[in-house]
């Protein structure tokens, strides 16, 4: 399967930051995909087949209603964006295909926000959140994470860094745009340093916000933001603040897909449709067409989200 790189991205990235100003961050919409199809994985995206042993995981609801049911947020490049006929494309919506197949399920990607994710599960809207949602002990009081990357957060500067931020204690004193309802945005805050902490309602909203010089920094997992740095005006606009003591970016952290605690059953589904698609090397192509293979896991784990991780 080809490799998608970043820079053959950019184009996309130009379109989900012209997307971001026409959202009104509203209640969730399903996407288009027609009832009658199976929105599985197509053209030149990774595919597999399905695992009887797996299926035989599902609980009765899921195997009955026969597909899953996704929050996703878009666009939050490379995790999640539009292609090609408005088809859901990004790490998200095709590992979510993915996953899918592997369950013999269709899949319903459906679009929300960030901050109603977790509500929306509890509603019985969705059955799973894929927004590389951050595992944490507070979150883990309400969900459980079939953790899917491992990475810190990353401090995205204007071209030419005019505000000399180089570490992380450089944001003191600072304006700092974070999408809201984030982990970034309380580690900024335990700082206890004067860090003014800009939250906004969608992550882009955060990355237009620097652009337009009302912050001087953005924060965001170091996977989109380096999306963003390296793909915007192709590279020209943002620059990454690099810290060669912290490779896979600030304080790392697990990140995953968010599914009720109480929904044993789908959990350990898709935790072990997430670990055959490692052993397979599906999950390995997935994160090298989106570049993000640092930022891979070895096996499929739940919950490794610790307060020190």
């Amino acid at each position: 399967m080809k490799k998608t790189p970043l820079i053959m991205l950019a184009a996309l990235a130009a379109i989900t930051l012209g997307l971001a100003g026409c959202s009104n961050g509203g209640a969730e919409a399903s996407t288009t995909t027609p009832s009658n199809e199976r929105n599985l994985p197509a053209g030149d995206e990774i595919t597999t087949t399905a695992d009887p042993k797996l299926v035989a995981l599902l609980p009765d609801d899921v195997a009955e209603k026969g597909k899953l049911d996704v929050t996703v947020e878009i666009p939050y490049p490379p995790m999640s964006m539009f292609g090609e006929n408005n088809r859901e494309i990004g790490f998200d919506p095709e590992l979510g295909r993915l996953i899918a197949q592997k369950l013999d399920l269709d899949i319903s990607l459906n679009k929300g926000v960030f901050d109603t994710a977790v509500a929306s599960l509890q509603a019985g809207k969705n059955d799973m959140i894929m927004m590389g949602m951050n595992d944490t002990p507070e979150r883990q009081k309400t969900l459980s994470f079939v953790n899917y990357t491992h990475g810190g957060f990353a401090i995205v500067v204007k071209a030419g860094n005019p505000d000399s931020i180089n570490t992380q204690s450089d944001l003191c004193g600072k304006t700092v745009s974070v999408q809201k309802a984030t982990v970034q945005g309380d580690l900024l805050r335990a700082m206890d340093c004067g860090v003014n902490v800009m939250e906004l309602p969608a992550d882009l909203d955060a990355v237009t916000a620097l652009r337009a010089g009302k912050s001087s920094a953005y924060v965001a997992d170091a996977i989109p933001a380096r999306y963003i740095a390296e793909t915007t005006d192709d590279g020209a606009t943002f620059d990454i603040v690099q810290d060669a003591e912290n490779p896979r970016g600030f304080d790392p952290v697990y990140s995953g897909i968010g599914i009720l605690k109480d929904r044993t059953e789908l959990v350990e589904a898709v935790r072990a449709a997430l670990e055959s698609l490692i052993e397979e090397g599906s999950y390995e192509k997935l994160t090298s067409r989106y570049d993000i293979q640092d930022y891979g896991v070895e096996e499929a784990q739940v919950n490794q989200g610790t307060a020190t991780s």
